[in-house]
C-alpha cells in the first residue's frame, strides 16, 4: 500500500492555525475545495476588503489588531446593508510562515469569528515577497429584498451616522508622530484613538434597525464627506451638514478646540468604520430607539436635498466650508 501524501507547508499551516476556527459544517473542516452556504429563503450579501500593510496598517502593528481589523471592516459593511453575518473566507499573503505572528492572528480572527457569529468557510494562503496583505470576503443574510442600498434617499430625509467621526485618523496621525502626537498627551486619549484606527467597531447589533428603518444606507470607510457624496451621488440627491453636529470623541474636539486639526481633516479621515444612513423623518425617532436598545450611539447631522451638487458642510455662523479633499482614496 502506498503511504499517504506529506501535508505541504501550506496545508500544515492551515491545519495548525486556521481549521480550529472552520466551525461551520459547510466548511468541511477546510478539507475541501469550496465551502456551502444554505441561504434558507434569505438573501446573501457579499461583500469583500483587503488590508495591507503599510496602507491599512503599519508594519509594527500587533498581529491580533491586524486579524480583527480584516474581519471587521467586511462586517462593517454587512451592517450597513443591513446583513446578518453568516461567515467568511480568508486570503492570506505571507513573506513567511511565522509562528511569533500567526499564532496570535489566528487566535484573534477566531475570537472575532465566535463574537460576531462569522465562521471561517475557507481560503487560501500564499507567499509574498511584497507586503503583507489580509483579503476577507464576508457573507451575510437578509431577508428577500430587504438589503439596504447606496440608492433611495430622499430630499427632506433625515443624515445619521453611529458613533464619532475622526477617531481613526488621529488615532493614524499619533502613530506617525508629529503634532498630534505631541499635542494628545493624555496617554489614555492617545491609546484610545490609536484603538479607534487598528481595531474598528462594527455595527452588528443596529443591522436590523437600518434594514427596518433606513431608505439608504453605507458605511464610512474613507471619510464621512467623500462617503455622502458617493451615496448622494447613487441617489441623484445632495445634503445640507451641519458641521457642529457631526459627533466628535472628548479627545477629538479637543484636538480640534485647540487648533491642532481641523474638522475638515476628522470629515475627510478613513478608517472610521461607521453606518452612515438616511431614515425618513416619520421613522427618526424608532430608529434612535432601536439603536438605543442596541447600545449604539447615532447623531443627526443634516438633512437630505434635492439636487445633483456635492454635499454641503455648514459651520456654526451658516457659511459653507470648502473641503481641500472629501475623502482617503487609493489612487
Amino acid at each position: 500500500m502506498a503511504s499517504a501524501k506529506p501535508a505541504s507547508g501550506e496545508d500544515s499551516l492551515i491545519a495548525r492555525y486556521f481549521r480550529p476556527l472552520a466551525t461551520h459544517p459547510g466548511a468541511f473542516h477546510l478539507d475541501d475545495d469550496a465551502a456551502a452556504l444554505r441561504p434558507w429563503g434569505d438573501d446573501i450579501v457579499v461583500t469583500t476588503d483587503a488590508i495591507v500593510e503599510g496602507v491599512h496598517f503599519l508594519p509594527d502593528d500587533p498581529p491580533d489588531t491586524v486579524a480583527r481589523k480584516a474581519l471587521r471592516v467586511n462586517l462593517s459593511d454587512l451592517a450597513a446593508k443591513g446583513a446578518t453575518p453568516a461567515g467568511f473566507v480568508l486570503t492570506l499573503a505571507l513573506r513567511s510562515a511565522d509562528e511569533a505572528w500567526l499564532k496570535p492572528f489566528a487566535a484573534a480572527l477566531g475570537e472575532d469569528a465566535a463574537q460576531f457569529a462569522c465562521p471561517l468557510l475557507g481560503g487560501d494562503t500564499v507567499s509574498t515577497p511584497g507586503p503583507l496583505m489580509v483579503s476577507v470576503t464576508a457573507f451575510g443574510r437578509v431577508p428577500p429584498g430587504k438589503m439596504v442600498h447606496r440608492s433611495g434617499a430622499m430630499p427632506g430625509e433625515r443624515v445619521m451616522v453611529t458613533g464619532t467621526i475622526g477617531d481613526a485618523a488621529l488615532g493614524l496621525a499619533i502613530l506617525r508622530g508629529g503634532k498630534v502626537h505631541a499635542a494628545a498627551s493624555d496617554k489614555a486619549a492617545r491609546e484610545a484613538l490609536v484603538g479607534r484606527y487598528r481595531v474598528p467597531q462594527p455595527r452588528v447589533a443596529l443591522a436590523e434597525a437600518v434594514r427596518d428603518h433606513a431608505s439608504a444606507s453605507m458605511d464610512v470607510s474613507d471619510g464621512l464627506a467623500g462617503d455622502l457624496s458617493k451615496l448622494c451621488g447613487v441617489s441623484g440627491v445632495s445634503a445640507a451638514i451641519d458641521l457642529e453636529k457631526v459627533p466628535l470623541s472628548d479627545a477629538g474636539r479637543d484636538l480640534v478646540a485647540r487648533g491642532i486639526v481641523g474638522l475638515e481633516t476628522l470629515i475627510s479621515g478613513g478608517d472610521d468604520y461607521e453606518i452612515l444612513c438616511i431614515i425618513p423623518e416619520d421613522r427618526v425617532d424608532a430608529f434612535v430607539q432601536a439603536a438605543r436598545d442596541a447600545g449604539v450611539t447615532v447623531s443627526s447631522i443634516g438633512m437630505v436635498v434635492a439636487g445633483g451638487t456635492v454635499p454641503k458642510f455648514i459651520d456654526a455662523e451658516g457659511r459653507e466650508i470648502e473641503l481641500e479633499r472629501l475623502s482617503y482614496s487609493h489612487f
